[in-house]
């Protein structure tokens, strides 16, 4: 993190809490891979905080699949429809729309949210000029869920904003089915409901045969990885296939305490004044929803402190929400010792005055909540590296923060590299569009089962 404009002592020091070592990284990867063997085990998994979810997603794509197939795409403020079509050699023909969701719908009844999905569902087939045909539909719902089957799963809790009333514990499958049936107005066959880090995983599969991981670092950050059936304790399926998919919903690993040792008082913070206070701790400290809110509570802290902008803050700066994850991105790109990005940012949020060492400060406390997100990142996916044990694996990451942070993928290649069993080899893919395609093959590869089986 060197700087052609030097970083004050006391400002370093302030950071050094959000900084991790190698040896706490450790620390926490042995929790994990706890927390992740409590979750799978029969005894454990009602009182296990990462619940390890079976997704029932048991063969991954092999570049056979044939066909047209519809996507739903449901994961934050927006939500996809797709219409994909697969041929001979990879070939890939993909549209798509993107819907808005309102936020009186985020907050509403699920009726309300459900029938809002099969309007658009009905419009884009009617775009398409498909209405009259049923096609085989992949269904990303990108929250925590409780699978009974490919085709059933159960909402555990709602997150990333969303709280519709109705919802929790009931299938989203049939929710789904209700709302499109009610229209009369298009034909659908759900082929598999999903999560975008499942989609992610099957996304990748289908170019690099030896992906067994799919991550997400976007809006929130989930991974799933391939494992041995046996090992899936609570899985009730095809047992004579050797593997299945499991969605370990990490998002909440911290929420009994295990990662205090490492949150500071800006994740108190963060935490406290969520939506879901208590929940979602490991998520809270690497996403996207809340990574340029902790810079902004730093910067808040150091200003008053008059380590920052002479001590002179502004409105913007001191409101909840208004230093936006993507400006941590665009700081960072920055070349080193230029701050035009930075100083765009930072007159945004009315600091025109800022000077140079400013500048410098602020980009700093942008890479240290940056690097600790990649870095917690890396040690959850060299934990699932160590466990899968295969020589060479592939991992499919796919959210906004992955895609648009300048280092990102850097920082997490390096710490995977030291964090990983010596003698295990790994690669990070970016996946193309996880949630949509993922979903998309999730309706192919039981496509081409039915087709086996016929």
């Amino acid at each position: 993190m060197c700087e052609c404009v030097s970083i004050p002592r006391e400002i370093r020091e302030r950071c050094e809490e959000l900084q991790l070592s190698d040896e706490q990284l450790r620390e926490i990867m042995k929790r994990l891979l706890d927390n992740i063997e409590r979750g799978l085990a029969r005894d454990t998994h009602a009182a296990s905080i990462v619940k390890c979810f079976v997704t029932y997603v048991q063969d991954l794509p092999n570049g056979t699949e044939r066909g047209k197939f519809m996507a739903l795409d449901l994961g934050g403020t927006n939500f996809r429809v797709l219409l994909i079509e697969l041929g001979e050699n990879m070939h890939f023909d993909m549209k798509s729309k993107i819907f808005a969701i309102p936020q009186h719908i985020m907050v509403g009844p699920g009726k309300q949210l459900f029938d809002h999905i099969a309007d658009c569902l009905g419009a884009f087939m009617k775009e398409h000029h498909i209405e009259h045909e049923c096609l085989p539909l992949g269904f990303t719902f990108s929250f925590p869920c409780v699978q009974k089957g490919l085709t059933k799963g159960l909402l555990v809790r709602w997150t990333k904003g969303f709280d519709c009333e109705g919802v929790i514990g009931q299938d989203v499958v049939e929710l789904l089915e209700q709302a499109i049936s009610h229209r009369n107005a298009v034909k659908i066959e759900i082929a598999g409901v999903l999560n975008d880090a499942t989609g992610t995983l099957l996304s990748c599969a289908h170019k690099q045969s030896n992906c067994r991981v799919g991550l997400i670092v976007g809006t929130g950050s989930n991974a799933c990885y391939v494992e041995k059936v046996e090992n899936a304790q609570l899985f009730d399926g095809d047992r004579s296939k050797p593997y299945v998919l499991i969605n370990t919903e990490w998002g909440a690993f911290g929420d009994d305490g295990a990662l205090d040792f490492v949150r500071t008082e800006f994740d108190r913070d963060i935490d406290n004044n969520s939506i879901n206070p208590g929940k979602q701790l490991h998520e809270k400290m690497i996403s996207g929803m809340y990574m340029g809110e902790l810079v902004r509570l730093v910067l808040v802290k150091m200003t008053n402190d008059k380590l920052l902008f002479n001590g002179q803050g502004s409105d913007l700066l001191f409101k909840r929400g208004n230093f936006f994850t993507k400006y941590v991105s665009e700081i960072e790109s920055d070349k080193k010792g230029t701050y035009a990005s930075c100083r765009q940012v930072l007159e945004e949020l009315g600091l025109g005055h800022a000077t140079d060492q400013d500048c410098a400060n602020v980009r700093y406390v942008c890479q240290v909540v940056s690097t600790r997100a990649a870095h917690l990142a890396s040690a959850a996916v060299a934990t699932l590296i160590n466990k899968i044990q295969e020589e060479s694996v592939t991992v499919g990451i796919d959210g906004s923060v992955y895609r648009y942070h300048p280092h990102f993928h850097n920082l997490m290649m390096d710490k995977i590299a030291t964090l990983v069993t010596p003698g295990l080899k790994f690669d990070i893919m970016l996946s193309e569009d996880g949630s949509g395609r993922g979903a998309a093959l999730v309706a192919a590869v039981a496509a081409r089962g039915h087709a086996k089986t016929a």
